[in-house]
Parts: C-alpha cells; sequence; structure tokens
C-alpha cells in the first residue's frame, strides 16, 4: 500500500498558479445539503471571492447558499474558468467533455476522482487538469 495519492503529482506550484488565475468556477454535483464536503466546499470558495455557480441536475434543487443551481454546465450563462467536480470518477469523462464545449480553462476532480480519459478529453480540448486534490484544502495549504 502506498501512501501517495494521484493528486501528489501535480507540483504545488501548478494548483497555486491554476487557483490564482480562476475567478468562476462551476462545482458540478453542489448540494444544499450542509453536511456534505461539496456544499462546504461552495461555501468555502465563495468566503475566498470565488464565483462559484452550482450544478445540480435534481429539479427539486433550485438554490444552494443563496445561488441560483444549474442542471448542466451548457445551461450556465457565462464563461466559466474551473470546473470543478464532485462526481463518481465514472462521470468525469462526460463532464470533461462538457467542460470543454463550455471553453472551461481547467477541468479539477476532487479527492479520489480520477479518470485518465478524462483528463487526455480534457487537454486535447485545451483545458488544465487537476484530479484527486480539493481546491479548498490547496487554498489552506499553499496560500
Amino acid at each position: 500500500m502506498s501512501d501517495h495519492r494521484h493528486g501528489d503529482i501535480y507540483p504545488d506550484e501548478f494548483v497555486r498558479e491554476i487557483l490564482d488565475s480562476v475567478k468562476t468556477i462551476a462545482l458540478v454535483g453542489a448540494s444544499a445539503n450542509p453536511n456534505k464536503p461539496s456544499h462546504a466546499v461552495l461555501k468555502d470558495l465563495l468566503s475566498k471571492g470565488y464565483q462559484v455557480l452550482p450544478v445540480n441536475p435534481r429539479p427539486d434543487v433550485t438554490e444552494i447558499a443563496g445561488l441560483p443551481v444549474y442542471d448542466t454546465l451548457a445551461a450556465i450563462d457565462r464563461s466559466v474558468d474551473m470546473v470543478d467536480v464532485f462526481r463518481p470518477a465514472n462521470e468525469l469523462a462526460g463532464l470533461a467533455r462538457e467542460a470543454v464545449a463550455i471553453q472551461a480553462r481547467v477541468l479539477w476532480g476532487q479527492l479520489d476522482i480520477v479518470d485518465e480519459q478524462a483528463a487526455a478529453i480534457a487537454r486535447a480540448g485545451g483545458l488544465q487538469v487537476v484530479m484527486d486534490r480539493c481546491p479548498s484544502i490547496e487554498l489552506a495549504r499553499t496560500h
């Protein structure tokens, strides 16, 4: 058993530059439940000055933390710098295609979310990729 995570492959400077350059983050898998990690990360990113756009396809979830919820990335009506994914790894490739389609700059997979096919799709579409890391943890650690 290794103590290393997939996310360890990304140099701190690379991660820091991404977090310093993005302003608008689409958070896919955002939850209205304050006990869920995606909700805590959304609130933390908001507190650090990012514009966060919650994405959740459930029709009964129309607002999270006072923000309107989008049902898909394609439904977002403004440019998105980063797509932060709180969904199972097997959904990442499809989300990578959607992130390319909306011309995001970064595809970010949360802790334990790794899919090399998705990374290849995103990179081929011109996106930077980070997987198996949490932006909230990285902001606390590197800033």
